[in-house]
């Protein structure tokens, strides 16, 4: 069970966060082709009648979930179990929310470092670190703190 990649996106496509833990499935080395492949199958689904988990390549499956107005998505294995997956964004979009009080897409834009330093506290080489929302907020607070 390893996370292949993270991404986020707004809902024009343009891309906000970005952590690659293996290469992008495929023959293409485009890595911004590949991003807008991804962008143009997840937000061509119908939110309401269908599942936030689709099969991208034949060896990746992506799992989203769409906040506000960003995509949240996490390339995985087809072997894994999505719902963990789905419930890893919303932990992850959580502690964003908590640690920047009601994120939005300019805190990840204008304060992008930040952001990335809470997805390396969730996540390392693709496997999942902590699940505790009070321990992750604690961690992020102190290292803002060092800043």
């Amino acid at each position: 069970m390893a996370i292949k990649f993270v991404l986020c996106l707004n809902k024009q496509g343009a891309l906000r966060l970005i952590r690659l833990f293996e290469p992008f499935p495929g023959e293409s080395s485009n890595n911004q082709s590949t991003i807008a492949q991804i962008y143009k199958l997840i937000s061509s689904r119908d939110h309401r009648h269908q599942s936030n988990f689709v099969e991208f390549s034949d060896s990746t499956k992506l799992v989203y979930k769409r906040y506000a107005g960003l995509y949240f998505v996490l390339g995985i294995e087809l072997e894994d179990e999505e719902v963990i997956y789905l419930s890893y964004i919303h932990l992850f979009v959580e502690v964003l929310d908590a640690f920047f009080g009601n994120v939005c897409e300019l805190d990840l834009v204008f304060n992008f470092h930040k952001a990335y330093m809470v997805l390396d506290e969730l996540l390392i080489g693709g496997e999942i670190q902590e699940t505790s929302k009070l321990v992750l907020l604690e961690r992020v607070n102190y290292l803002d703190r060092l800043n």
